[in-house]
């Protein structure tokens, strides 16, 4: 049997053409043809037959496997495809592959023309050429299999271009100008084609076809690409353009001379003419290479590696500096692309091999060892100033050999990782172009005047090209050979996520393929980790999300992130350690990640891999709110699955709680967006009922508010009746902390019937212990203490005693003692509380107590001791980051000074009160602290500045229904007016006050009439 890949796929036995099966069938033979030899899984085959595989793929290829045994087997090969642990593998006679036949002669060619037999070298070369019928396995729909095939019709291009020029060096260019006419019209963008078919026209005496070649070429890239021709093209336009003799050849076989050691190599590519920014590292590489680094011995061969991801202008850089400081190295620059980021990168022996040619070595001279050709470079450059380029390096072991011996030379090196094992090598890390600088190089490309025109599409166009300047030079040149585009117009495409990448092309020009290279040179566990992080819509990717992602350890784990960080696919977002950091990814990777995503794992296993990070992430913070407020208000579900994180690191993460929310917040917001469209319901109202208190603690009240939107409806549309009352109880507190008290009586009211119908006690008392602050805010003091009262008989703390979950409810009954003119029981009861948060930790809670003593202090006329509270309180809310908390006390402090008769002092602390309440949207905090500035300033004799204020409070605290805080204000307002001599509207406040003592209970009520009596007394 004898298969033909180089065309459409045939299969010939005994002579004849066989039907190889079906689409399917024909694609696992493929398959399995390209990689004959070696084991091919079964996911691979699945991958190459199916786009979006059925559920029956796995089957359905077994299938094939079984129909193409039978027909190896018919033709006496009924071993053929062999079954081995994870997949199969095909053992044929390779020689019966024309694939690897081609590549046989191919083999045989370069050695004959190694030998400087140029005649046995073309004729192998056209026997390689002579077995393609067409494209590659033309017309196999499998993605998959033709990106083998690009590949192999790639090489097939190049083999010709090598033979070619051996036979125009044998004078053959007669022969060739229909050949390198047709392949020129098939590829009008391959600049070597192009210039052997100009040197073939022009040794034919067709110099003005020649030059017509060129021009015609030249046009169709400036208009399709933007750019010039590469200089060695030009630099043959030229020459032919003047009837150079350098362009004769002898017509005659004869054996290639060794280079002339006399003019020094110039290996390095042409500089890019619109090189942008990047003056400060030119000015340093340049210092580096001509300045023995810092401690490092005078005779150590300066090295620079520039380090940075794919696509952010390392090579550009190299190239630029290396023209930079070409005079400073007068014997020769030399260059080599030793693609670190393929799965191919080249061996250092083979560059090696390269440099020894150039540098005058005949190939009969060079050595076959490693070892020994290190020697003769290191030898040849010893007393030569050379500067060595190389470019894509992967890891020192390619780097190593090519390090020239004495100081005399330099090394540029670039890689996308940092090659620590490099010793004295200087590393210059490359960021992203800042938005200034890429607006001038899309400037450049494109053209400034279209620039200008639209500087703010411009700047867009900049950032959704993050700065990356082979994405920018690729916008640009979209624009340049798109003259009748405006740059709003690729604005608009690039914002569409799921088109970036296919919009970031141009030419040979992708990042897709950029990325590409780097991702297929990743091991599959750090290719599936990659994949998987993007399951997480988060920019933020913590640690621990990636062992949940693949359930595996975080040792494990962390080598994995480790590979991906070297290649700059990820990169730490900030300065944690260890199992703290964070990672994140740049936008334009993290549309990758999407893609191979959805190629590459099920619709299964991405659900899978999100419902673990889900799972952890409610670990985490459940242990967090265990650690900073010392309780956890719910357990956690049960499930089969537990994250591969030991109690010791979930302790280790969460260690500083408040640190740890910071840091993760996002992340947080992000995974119940993602559960509730999910549909992870009981997670999602979890997670959201567990982020509360931080939420809270850290005044975030638009996550808070969002989340638990998000988190409601999911609990509706699942029926979840337990989470929609867990959710509409936060809500309401939320509601309460915003001062939006109509809504939130709503919200609780909803909640307490609801734990009511379940029978949840505990719910129920939790939120009659919110109500009942709704009750004392608008003057219901009785309705309040009763709902207290009924609350904590629920939990057992009737009698005063604290437990986790009556402290909070023990602790605003505190607030209604003062209220009622009860300081001794509020002061008794803060003790008490006050030792529970001394044993539970819970550092906001003891700050909440210590500021209630203080107000407690107060009303007993115990300054002192209230100052020493206040000030414990200040000192923890502000370590703790709590500025809710400080608003409050700020508040309580400036009351206090005013009562104690230092109204200065007393006016700032109520400003500043004043200030941060309205930027912690504590509009409740705000208009109380606006009341008291009122009164001080009416005691001061400012009634203007009085009235103001106190006519601004009372209408806050009628639009908020709070009749008892509104009276307080009128009845000051009533006391403004009196001083300035207006009865009439003394005589309606005082009504409007009669008005709002109705709506309060007696006790309040009889406290704001003697309040009213006071200021109808002469003098007061």
């Amino acid at each position: 049997m004898q298969f033909r890949l180089l065309g459409a796929l045939e299969v010939i036995a005994d002579g004849h053409r066989i039907d190889p099966g079906g689409t399917r069938q024909q694609i696992v033979l493929a398959t399995l043809l390209l990689n004959v030899g070696r084991v091919v899984s079964i996911d691979q085959l699945i991958e190459a037959v199916y786009d979006d595989p059925p559920v029956t793929a796995r089957v359905q290829v077994q299938i094939c496997i079984s129909n193409l045994r039978k027909l190896f087997a018919a033709y006496g090969h009924p071993d053929a495809i062999l079954t081995r642990t994870h997949g199969y593998v095909l053992q044929v006679d390779e020689q019966r592959i024309d694939a690897r036949v081609f590549e046989s002669h191919l083999s045989r060619a370069r050695r004959a023309r190694a030998g400087h037999d140029l005649d046995e070298a073309i004729r192998h070369y056209r026997e390689a050429l002579a077995l393609w019928r067409g494209p590659a396995l033309d017309g196999m729909r499998s993605r998959l299999v033709q990106l083998t095939a690009n590949e192999l019709n790639e090489h097939r291009i190049a083999v010709n271009e090598e033979c070619v020029d051996l036979e125009l060096e044998l004078g053959r260019h007669h022969e060739l100008i229909g050949e390198l006419s047709r392949l020129v019209k098939a590829y009008p963008l391959r600049e070597r084609l192009l210039g052997q078919l100009m040197l073939a026209l022009y040794r034919c005496g067709r110099q003005v076809e020649a030059l017509q070649v060129y021009r015609d070429a030249r046009q169709m890239m400036v208009d399709e690409l933007g750019i010039e021709p590469h200089e060695r093209l030009q630099q043959l336009e030229y020459l032919i353009l003047t009837s150079a003799e350098d362009l004769e050849r002898p017509v005659q076989a004869a054996p290639r001379r060794p280079p002339d050691t006399a003019k020094p190599p110039a290996m390095v590519p042409a500089a890019i003419a619109d090189f942008t920014g990047r003056d400060e590292q030119v000015a340093l590489i340049r210092e580096k290479l001509t300045a023995p680094p810092a401690g490092t011995a005078r005779f150590a061969v300066p090295v620079v590696a520039i380090v940075g991801r794919a696509g952010i202008g390392k090579t550009t850089l190299a190239v630029h500096c290396a023209h930079e400081v070409a005079e400073l190295f007068p014997d020769g620059q030399l260059f080599a692309g030793l693609h670190g980021g393929t799965p191919n990168p080249a061996g250092p022996a083979k560059v090696l091999e390269r440099f020894l040619r150039v540098l005058g070595v005949p190939g009969h001279d060079i050595p076959d060892t490693l070892e020994e050709r290190a020697e003769m470079y290191r030898t040849l450059l010893a007393e030569r100033r050379v500067l060595v380029v190389l470019d894509d390096v992967s890891g020192e072991h390619q780097v190593l050999p090519l390090l020239p011996g004495s100081r005399q030379a330099a090394v540029i090196i670039t890689s996308r990782t940092r090659l620590g094992g490099l010793p004295g090598a200087f590393h210059l890390g490359l960021d992203a172009l800042d938005s200034a600088r890429s607006v001038q190089l899309i400037s450049q490309i494109a053209g400034e005047d279209r620039v200008q025109a639209d500087p703010t599409s411009s700047a867009s166009l900049a950032e959704l090209c993050e700065g990356l300047p082979l994405a920018l030079r690729i916008a640009g040149s979209r624009l340049a050979a798109r003259p009748h585009w405006d740059i709003r117009q690729l604005v608009s495409r690039l914002e569409d996520e799921a088109r970036r990448l296919d919009e970031l092309k141009h030419g040979t020009m992708g990042i897709r393929a950029n990325l590409s290279l780097i991702y297929d040179g990743l091991g599959e566990p750090a290719r599936r980790l990659f994949r998987l992080l993007a399951t997480l819509n988060s920019h933020i990717l913590p640690t621990w999300a990636a062992a949940a992602a693949l359930d595996q350890p975080v040792p494990v784990v962390q080598d994995l992130l480790d590979e991906l960080a070297d290649t700059h696919f990820i990169e730490a977002a900030d300065s944690g350690l260890g199992v703290r950091t964070n990672y994140r990814f740049h936008d334009l990777v993290r549309v990758f990640a999407k893609e191979r995503l959805a190629a590459e794992e099920p619709p299964a296993e991405r659900a899978a891999a999100l419902e673990r990070m889900l799972h952890t992430q409610l670990v985490l913070t459940t242990r967090a709110q265990q650690h900073e407020f010392g309780f956890t208000e719910l357990p956690l579900p049960r499930t089969g699955w537990r994250p591969p994180l030991s109690d010791d690191l979930i302790d280790q993460l969460v260690a500083s709680p408040l640190e740890w929310f910071e840091r993760e917040r996002r992340v947080l917001v992000a995974g119940i967006h993602q559960a509730m469209q999910a549909g992870f319901a009981e997670l999602c109202w979890r997670l959201t009922a567990m982020s509360t208190k931080f939420f809270e603690a850290r005044a975030y009240l638009d996550d808070w508010r969002e989340t638990h939107r998000l988190a409601l409806e999911a609990a509706r549309q699942a029926q979840d009746r337990l989470g929609q009352a867990m959710m509409l109880f936060k809500i309401g507190t939320l509601s309460v902390t915003e001062q939006r008290f109509s809504d939130a009586r709503h919200a609780l009211e909803e909640a307490a019937e609801i734990f009511a119908d379940l029978r949840d006690d505990r719910g129920r008392a939790m939120a009659d212990s919110r109500l009942a602050i709704l009750d004392r805010l608008s003057g219901r003091f009785d309705d309040a203490a009763e709902r207290f009262d009924r609350a904590l008989t629920v939990f057992g703390g009737d009698d005063g005693s604290v437990s986790a979950d009556s402290v909070y409810i023990l602790f605003s009954k505190t607030k209604l003692y003062l209220d009622c003119g009860r300081p001794d029981e509020s002061h008794h009861l803060l003790s008490e509380v006050l030792e529970f948060t001394r044993s539970s930790g819970d550092r906001r809670m003891r700050a909440q107590v210590m500021f209630r003593l203080g107000e407690t202090h107060f009303s007993k006329q115990e300054f002192a001791a209230g100052e020493e509270a206040y000030a414990e309180a200040l000192s923890a809310v502000r370590e703790i980051g709590d500025r809710m908390g400080e608003a409050f006390i700020l508040l309580g402090l400036g009351t206090a000074r005013f009562q104690q008769g230092e109204p200065e002092v007393a006016r700032d602390l109520l400003q500043q009160a004043r200030e941060l309440a309205r930027t912690t949207r504590q509009h409740l905090v705000e208009t109380q602290a606006v009341t008291v500035l009122g009164e001080l300033a009416l005691a001061g004799g400012d009634v203007a500045q009085a009235h103001s204020l106190l006519d601004q409070a009372a209408r806050f605290f009628a639009e908020m229904e709070l009749p008892l805080l509104e009276a307080q204000a009128r009845v000051l307002l009533r006391q403004a007016y009196m001083t300035t001599g207006d009865h009439a509207a003394a005589e309606a406040e005082e009504s409007r006050v009669q008005q709002l003592i109705e709506q309060i209970d007696p006790q309040p009520a009889q406290r704001i009439r003697e309040r009213l009596a006071q200021a109808q007394q002469p003098g007061r």
